[in-house]
């Protein structure tokens, strides 16, 4: 199972996304493209692909022309049956693949804010039986609207689009849950100054301490979220790429 892995930026790389990954059997192939590395021109060689977060905007040509092909090769994944995932950005970037937009959101979001499954999630093969409100890491000034015929998978209070399924293979997610304890660490503690840029010294303080605290409450349940998901996604590759074999 060979897997590509489109790295937006170099602090949001696959993490413990990839450790399961590569336990389930993948080996993965890992491609920069907005730093001097060049995308595959076509899915040829591999069973799906994972595109990571970032802080860009999806919709942001003008400054990273690698956006447009590597929606093309997504799409050209999706037409050829290969499973694929998208994580923040990367699930923005599935969006905008499938015809739908990007904007920015009206709220800013960021730590382990609570969101829900909903009922067709629960029915949903990555999904199903899993505590039907989690809390994972989020950081994102955008959100994506749902492609025509996309499937809403979760939700939350200030982000309503926070995952869907689009066809059988392709799965964009909002969240971050492929941080291991230590990568969300970094975020909260390294990057700090990000966030009180943004909102301000008090406003800051006051997000950077909440993130710190609910890290303590759900980052375990958070990297089991993780866990079940890329093993259920891993299986969907097998079985496409079994099917593609008979």
């Amino acid at each position: 199972m060979r897997l590509l892995v489109i790295q937006n930026d170099p602090t949001s790389h696959i993490s413990l996304l990839g450790d399961h990954l590569v336990s389930a059997g993948a080996d993965l192939v890992t491609v920069t493209p907005h730093h001097g590395m060049d995308l595959p021109t076509t899915p040829d060689g591999f069973d799906g692909a994972v595109v990571l977060g970032g802080p860009q905007h999806a919709h942001n040509d003008a400054d990273y022309p690698a956006f447009a092909p590597i929606c093309d090769l997504l799409g050209a994944f999706h037409d050829q049956g290969k499973p694929l995932l998208g994580l923040c950005l990367g699930g923005q970037l599935l969006a905008r693949t499938f015809g739908a937009r990007v904007r920015v959101n009206d709220e800013f979001e960021y730590g382990f804010l609570p969101i829900d499954i909903t009922s067709e999630g629960t029915r949903d093969p990555l999904l199903s039986d899993l505590n039907p409100r989690q809390h994972i890491m989020q950081w994102h000034e955008d959100t994506f609207a749902l492609p025509q015929n996309a499937t809403r998978l979760m939700t939350g209070a200030t982000t309503a689009n926070q995952a869907f399924r689009y066809g059988d293979t392709a799965y964009g997610f909002q969240c971050h849950f492929e941080i291991t304890p230590a990568h969300a660490t970094m975020w909260i503690e390294d990057f700090n100054h990000v966030i009180l840029k943004k909102l301000g010294e008090v406003e800051g303080s006051k997000a950077v301490n909440r993130a710190r605290a609910e890290f303590k409450l759900h980052i375990a349940a958070a990297n089991d979220f993780c866990r079940v998901v890329a093993t259920r996604w891993a299986d969907l590759v097998k079985a496409r790429r079994q099917a593609r074999a008979a």
